[in-house]
């Protein structure tokens, strides 16, 4: 085999290790949090609030697919993300119900209490919003597809959305100056995964705005990763 061939076999062979990896590797960090969760049996921890910033920009990015075409693995990777999140709050509802000593008065989506909103206690509820969430999408995406500003403003509010996601741990850290109880490795991982895809969206000339809310998601993770350091005597302090 020519040398040429060969390096057109590798290059071959990386593209398709390196969509493997965009599909699969968004859902890493959340695996050890849900054998955590179902070993201890403890929700603490964990914000479903979580899941519903996932499962909308996720959902988003889904439907901004049918109106500015892009690579395929990126539309998988949101399959694969909304099916991971799902499964993470049937597994928290689970042991939420299981914990109660008390039977206290159930909450679902059908209810429309704003005071319960993404607080149900049924796995049901949190798949009926989604779907009503997505069927008002997918007619809106249907009646403005030939719209150009509204199909790309779909598709930077999804990845803005997904860019958002520590902001909030950067918040309460901020609030307390501490970072007492969060977990160094998964925001290690963040890092390393919005590296990974916004090299990846540069590298496949993905939409733009996947490129700009990859660099915003990188910067919140490395001030959240500052805030370690800088927090970290307080940090000791609480631990002693």
């Amino acid at each position: 085999m020519s040398e040429e061939s060969w390096t057109e076999t590798l290059g071959w062979a990386f593209g398709q290790i390196s969509a493997l990896a965009m599909m699969f590797g968004g859902v890493v960090p959340y695996i050890p949090q849900y054998l955590d969760i179902k070993r201890s049996e403890n929700t603490e921890g964990f914000s479903l609030y979580v899941c519903l910033v996932l499962l909308i920009a996720n959902t988003l990015r889904i439907l901004f697919w049918f109106g500015h075409w892009f690579e395929l693995p990126l539309l998988f990777q949101s399959i694969i993300m909304n099916v991971t999140m799902i499964m993470l709050i049937k597994l928290c509802v689970a042991i939420k119900n299981r914990g109660q000593i008390v039977h206290n008065k159930e909450h679902v989506f059908t209810d429309f209490d704003y005071d319960y909103f993404w607080e149900w206690t049924d796995v049901q509820s949190y798949i009926e919003f989604m779907l009503t969430f997505t069927t008002f999408g997918c007619l809106l995406m249907f009646i403005f597809i030939d719209t150009s500003v509204f199909v790309e403003t779909v598709g930077f509010i999804s990845v803005l959305t997904e860019a958002l996601l520590a902001v909030p741990q950067f918040y309460k850290n901020f609030i307390s100056k501490s970072t007492f109880g969060m977990s160094r490795k998964m925001v290690l991982m963040w890092l390393m995964g919005d590296t990974f895809k916004t090299i990846y969206f540069w590298h496949r000339s993905a939409p733009i705005q996947f490129f700009v809310c990859g660099c915003l998601q990188i910067g919140i993770d490395i001030s959240v990763l500052f805030q370690c350091v800088l927090y970290r005597k307080k940090k000791s302090h609480l631990i002693n």
